[in-house]
């Protein structure tokens, strides 16, 4: 996914800088803003996700402080995992995101000079 963003980041800011045209402006900003919420609902599922997998982190967390055996604190280390993992991927997606809004915005911006 990240590899994605990055590739579609880089199509945008190299079309941006080649295009000239009002139109060619036009049809790169409805692709890109088809693109952000594609990336929304992938987000979306995401945040959802990470939520489910940080409330089950916790669930056996304090399952494993009351019950101290030596399967509840593997499964508890495997979320606590789990959990870094999907913080970190979230992280880079809404930064991304948040990225893309302003290509967004660079794009509307061009239109507006554009011939």
């Amino acid at each position: 996914m990240i590899e994605y963003i990055k590739r579609h980041e880089h199509y945008v800011s190299d079309c941006l800088e080649s295009y000239q045209e009002r139109e060619k402006l036009r049809e790169l900003l409805t692709y890109h803003d088809k693109q952000i919420s594609w990336i929304q609902h992938e987000r979306l599922a995401h945040l959802i996700t990470m939520m489910f997998v940080c409330l089950f982190f916790l669930l056996t967390f304090g399952f494993a402080m009351i019950h101290f055996t030596v399967p509840c604190i593997l499964l508890t280390a495997l979320l606590l995992a789990l959990t870094g993992a999907y913080i970190l991927h979230y992280y880079r997606l809404e930064n991304s995101v948040q990225n893309w809004y302003s290509l967004s915005n660079r794009i509307r911006e061009k239109i507006l000079q554009a011939k």
